[in-house]
């Protein structure tokens, strides 16, 4: 489904908004910008002949490396993906939409990113973007109820982050 017609298309429609694609991945994807996700995901799932109707999930990757000389040789500056796997019903294809996020907002750690909410495009989003939130630290703007799901309320980070560390002890109860 995503091939290079496909992608001049959108590039045509959303300009700037389609930041980047890779068709020769075994899953073809393509990159919006934050700003434009929710106007592309609704394209997506509204037109008839593309009808991304089902939103299988959102995971989100973290592009991390604590290793100082790790760090130093990686090809890539420190960032979150926000990944979006989709599927037409109608039309037996799958597409992937990828949205990257810097780790921290602003560059302030421990200021989660942000990205705005596809649950008023895909119902399913809403617990999607809950888990995202809890294990990754993605704040879903616009999103009616965002708060923990898997982690208790007032638990203090994403485990999910490769930087995470995780506590000795919780309300008095000693870990490992």
């Amino acid at each position: 489904m995503i091939d290079e017609a496909f992608l001049q298309k959108l590039k045509q429609r959303f300009g700037g908004k389609i930041s980047g694609a890779s068709l020769e991945s075994i899953d073809p994807w393509i990159e919006v910008m934050p700003a434009g996700l929710v106007e592309v995901c609704r394209y997506l799932k509204e037109e008839p002949s593309i009808a991304f109707d089902y939103l299988n999930s959102i995971c989100v990757v973290d592009y991390f490396e604590a290793d100082p000389k790790k760090a130093a040789k990686a090809s890539w500056k420190p960032h979150l993906q926000v990944v979006y796997h989709l599927s037409s019903i109608r039309h037996k294809t799958t597409g992937v939409v990828k949205v990257m996020l810097p780790r921290w907002k602003d560059d302030i750690e421990g200021s989660i990113p942000e990205v705005p909410s596809v649950a008023t495009v895909w119902k399913t989003a809403d617990w999607h973007e809950r888990e995202a939130y809890d294990l990754s630290g993605v704040l879903f703007t616009g999103h009616q109820n965002l708060r923990r799901i898997l982690c208790p309320e007032d638990w203090v980070g994403h485990p999910l982050r490769k930087d995470y560390q995780m506590p000795l002890e919780y309300h008095g109860i000693r870990g490992r």
